[in-house]
């Protein structure tokens, strides 16, 4: 089912939500490129769970009226997979009435970061959208039921972010995999790790997933974690390579045959993933600070000096 989204882009479809399992839906933003991310409800008999909200004051307005077109039920609770905006700014369309859950770092990462990515994204209108962070958080794991429906919360991170977690419903065999999984995309390491990220790729395949929604991208199969770890795999042996022979992330970038990778969008984020397998080399901890506006002015050198492609 389609939804109505006003707005200048032509170059994407307009967002879908789709039941994924029998009163489960997903909220699907093609192309699944920079802050076109989704999100997902969960509807029980006497109220509803969200997972995610959106990253503009529009495009969260429109996910919140196709939240209404599933169900007219109060929404207790909304999850936070992690920090970034795309997955956050939203938050407001449901604040006060529902507990916002996520991770204590995505707390932490939201409050510290504030509105950072206006500063990078300046093609795209946000809006309003007030800053609301978590209001219940956890350290490793938690359950919540929606109903007699369990939904187990795993924190993953460091990975894509300090903060990721995924939720994972065992009876359904369906996963909401936030941004551990893009699905048609390039992943995206700059404020996580890659070698963590490759752990939680163990952790994810172990669940035995039928169904994932990814962070970004189509709804998939199993097969997807499989590229995702390919892409990382690839990813760490390029870059031992350039680190040992000392060169530069953006020079190595620049001279790298994607392979299968090619034709995923936003492939200037190899830039910044270079940059953070780098910093594990150099025996650095998982998920220490990198210079965002660096490597933001090291994407565009990447493209040419071309700005980043944002159709939010």
């Amino acid at each position: 089912m389609s939804t109505q989204l006003p707005g200048p882009h032509d170059e994407v479809p307009p967002p879908t939500i789709e039941e994924v399992s029998p009163g489960i839906y997903a909220y699907i933003q093609l192309d699944g490129s920079w802050f076109l991310n989704n999100a997902g409800c969960i509807v029980g008999s006497r109220s509803a769970t969200v997972i995610d909200t959106t990253g503009t004051e529009r495009r969260a307005r429109a996910f919140h009226a196709a939240v209404r077109e599933v169900t007219q039920l109060p929404v207790s609770a909304l999850i936070n997979t992690h920090s970034h905006g795309d997955h956050t700014h939203g938050n407001f369309m449901f604040a006060p009435a529902s507990a916002i859950i996520a991770s204590e770092r995505c707390r932490q990462e939201i409050l510290a970061a504030g509105h950072a990515a206006y500063a990078l994204f300046p093609m795209v209108d946000f809006g309003e959208c007030p800053l609301t962070p978590p209001t219940v958080t956890f350290d490793d794991r938690l359950t919540v039921y929606v109903d007699d429906l369990r939904v187990e919360l795993l924190y993953l991170g460091p990975a894509h972010t300090t903060s990721d977690i995924v939720a994972w419903i065992p009876e359904r065999k369906l996963l909401f995999s936030g941004d551990l999984v893009f699905n048609g995309g390039t992943p995206f390491a700059l404020g996580g790790s890659v070698g963590g990220w490759l752990d939680a790729m163990d952790r994810l395949e172990a669940l035995g997933a039928e169904t994932i929604v990814p962070g970004h991208g189509p709804v998939a199969g199993p097969e997807v974690l499989g590229q995702v770890r390919r892409y990382l795999e690839w990813l760490q042996a390029v870059g031992r390579e350039g680190f040992e022979r000392g060169v530069p992330p953006l020079e190595l970038a620049q001279g790298l045959d994607f392979g299968e990778f090619a034709d995923w969008h936003d492939r200037e984020r190899i830039v910044p993933n270079l940059h953070r397998v780098y910093s594990e080399l150099r025996g650095e901890p998982r998920g220490t600070p990198l210079d965002y506006r660096q490597m933001f002015a090291e994407m565009l050198a990447f493209n040419g000096g071309r700005p980043l492609r944002c159709l939010a």
